[in-house]
């Protein structure tokens, strides 16, 4: 299970100095949505510069306009980038062609998704879905991704949970075989980050462990 780091609501200087210092226990950078707002593509070629080797996602949360935003941000440096799942599926899927013409990835974003488009949205392979609890729903109804139901995903599609993460939640997505945990508060506010972020990747790898000799 990879760590996605969510650096949101911060300057660049914060985000530079946090990332540098949980890097070691994180797997992915996360130029958060309000980056990219505040800071524009300055915000994750500064990512990409600081951190060369690690996978440097776009929180775009693009709904229309698809290849001109996923072109912008694929040229400036991001490996993945952020399609909202409720955008119609001419958008997600030229997402998608775009990243592969540059060899990136594409995160569609499950946020207030129906039914009816999660089955629409299973035809797309290689990509990863985010099931996804807004910071709103978080702060207004104290709800977090535990609290959502993870549907089965076709073969070749990766799972991301985004929304209150936090280390007690790391069974119960591991359990759910989530490929990718996006933690922002629970790393970016703790007092000592760097110790969070390594309490985080210890905890995910105890319980990869224990889920292995389970499975043998």
């Amino acid at each position: 299970m990879k760590i996605q780091l969510a650096l949101d609501r911060v300057d660049m200087d914060e985000a530079i100095a946090i990332a540098s210092a949980v890097s070691d226990s994180v797997d992915w950078i996360e130029v958060g949505t309000s980056l990219v707002k505040e800071f524009g593509m300055q915000s994750i070629r500064t990512m990409r510069e600081v951190f060369p080797h690690k996978t440097i996602l776009a929180d775009m949360k693009t709904f229309d306009n698809a290849a001109y935003e996923m072109k912008l941000c694929f040229e400036a440096g991001a490996n993945v980038a952020t399609v909202m799942g409720a955008a119609p599926m001419a958008t997600i899927e030229l997402c998608k062609r775009v990243a592969d013409e540059y060899g990136a990835h594409v995160m569609i974003d499950l946020l207030n998704v129906s039914a009816d488009k999660v089955d629409e949205l299973r035809r797309l392979t290689g990509v990863t879905w985010c099931y996804h609890v807004s910071k709103d729903e978080q702060e207004g109804q104290g709800t977090s991704a535990v609290s959502l139901s993870l549907a089965t995903r076709p073969t070749g599609v990766r799972a991301a949970a985004a929304g209150g993460i936090t280390v007690d939640s790391i069974p119960h997505f591991s359990r759910l075989g989530v490929d990718i945990l996006v933690v922002g508060s629970a790393i970016t506010k703790a007092r000592d980050p760097r110790e969070a972020a390594r309490y985080f990747r210890e905890v995910i790898e105890e319980n990869a462990n224990e889920r292995e000799l389970v499975e043998r």
